[in-house]
């Protein structure tokens, strides 16, 4: 019977969100609160319970998420993002210039928040399409795999950040793992799937073309990378540290330190703020500026979180969690497979990645202590599976619709079989790599 509960509470949370285009908060706190009553529990545990899973949710990862949403906004606006990207594409030159965007997006989509990122990175595509005579979206699709991809495996990306702290693994592992799975999808679904798309010739829509900023004004190539890349850099040394000393080590609790993903974000936007701001002139005005817009462009995506977590302390509270997990471990399959499989049914029936992901959490999560699965891949494998096949209720397909000014067919054929590829070699990777860790 409970088990029965928690699928009518998915459809019911899925109908909300997707027909009645209700508010994602205000969906998880209604679905939670009737789940609760259908299971029998009191109002006023219902409610404790709503705001515990709220505030152990948020509690955690509200710093990590506005920190590196003030980051990104920082690579973006100082003209990072553009320098990377300019000097990538001279490294590599025209003949390999899908590999040039594709690497831009994988350094910019790290600190940079999805949105924010296809908004800013899409008119850079068209700068260079327009330069080369190459069609948009056969060197958009590899940059906007890597942005998806960055969006749904690493931290400190709000949804697999908050996949980490639910399923109790460490984030510095987590993302050295997904590098590892992260580089074959991104290849796989950009540069490999993007050599069948060179019939797309479709012009962009005009009005999101934008004028690149001049080249004197743009940060140094070294400063742009450093920037960007220093939380991956401090997470990966600080994990691998901790993998070759021992506890009782002064390194050790060095690297137990720097490698808090608050102190990383922290230490992170501050050498922001100084390299790509203060020291190039930026007044302390505008710099603050930059960070009230990027706590505004976060803010939607930090309620959803908080909802998830009470609906997914609602599984706890009521037990229907292990009995769930119970259920699951009778099917015989690979906890990685079940946490994909999950994730993707609820991506494709409610269009976004976090909603998917997070919500798979709070079903999946007791498998990790029953079977033994390494965190760090389910993780990774929920973040795969909530990249499935990108559609109509998707608003990132939309986005891409009309940016590139193609048919809904055609986004079908292009971006969600894009997406499609990402999520399913990432659950090879993920599989692959529990053979070893």
């Amino acid at each position: 019977m409970s088990l029965l509960v928690v699928i009518a509470a998915i459809l019911l949370l899925v109908f909300l969100v997707t027909y009645c285009r209700l508010n994602t908060f205000m969906a998880f706190l209604i679905v939670s609160l009737l789940m609760g009553l259908a299971l029998g529990m009191k109002i006023t545990a219902i409610t404790q319970s709503i705001q515990t899973g709220i505030g152990k949710t948020l509690g955690s990862l509200i710093i990590v998420i506005v920190f590196g949403a003030m980051l990104g906004k920082l690579v973006a606006e100082s003209g990072a993002a553009q320098r990377i990207a300019t000097g990538l594409m001279q490294v590599f030159g025209q003949k390999y210039i899908q590999w040039s965007l594709m690497l831009t997006g994988f350094i910019v989509g790290i600190p940079l928040f999805y949105n924010i990122g296809f908004v800013l990175m899409v008119p850079l595509i068209f700068t260079v399409a327009a330069r080369t005579g190459l069609p948009a979206v056969y060197l958009g699709i590899p940059m906007l795999a890597s942005l998806s991809v960055t969006h749904g495996y690493l931290p400190p990306h709000p949804s697999p950040t908050a996949l980490v702290h639910e399923f109790g693994a460490n984030m510095g592992l987590t993302l050295l793992y997904g590098m590892l799975v992260a580089i074959p999808a991104i290849v796989m679904a950009g540069p490999v799937f993007s050599r069948f798309l060179k019939q797309y010739k479709t012009a962009p829509a005009a009005m999101f073309t934008a004028e690149p900023m001049p080249d004197e004004q743009l940060p140094g190539m070294l400063a742009s990378i450093y920037a960007a890349l220093l939380p991956v850099v401090l997470l990966a040394v600080t994990a691998l540290i901790k993998v070759v000393t021992v506890e009782t080590q002064p390194l050790y609790q060095l690297a137990d330190w720097l490698g808090d993903p608050v102190i990383v974000m922290l230490l992170a936007v501050l050498n922001g703020m100084y390299i790509l701001g203060l020291r190039r002139g930026m007044p302390m005005k505008k710099v603050m500026g930059v960070m009230d817009d990027a706590v505004r462009d976060v803010a939607v995506i930090i309620l959803i979180i908080g909802g998830s977590g009470a609906l997914t302390q609602m599984l706890h509270d009521s037990k229907v969690s292990s009995y769930i997990a119970t259920v699951l471990q009778g099917m015989h399959t690979h906890p990685l497979i079940l946490a994909w499989g999950i994730a993707a049914l609820i991506r494709v029936c409610v269009g976004s990645a976090t909603v998917a992901g997070l919500t798979t959490a709070g079903i999946v999560a007791p498998l990790i202590g029953s079977t033994g699965v390494n965190p760090s891949l389910m993780v990774l494998a929920t973040g795969a599976g909530s990249l499935m096949f990108s559609h109509v209720n998707d608003a990132g397909f939309w986005m891409f619709k009309e940016y590139f000014n193609l048919s809904v067919k055609d986004t079908i054929k292009t971006w969600s079989v894009m997406e499609t590829i990402v999520s399913i070699v990432g659950l090879g990777g993920c599989l692959l790599l529990s053979l070893f860790v």
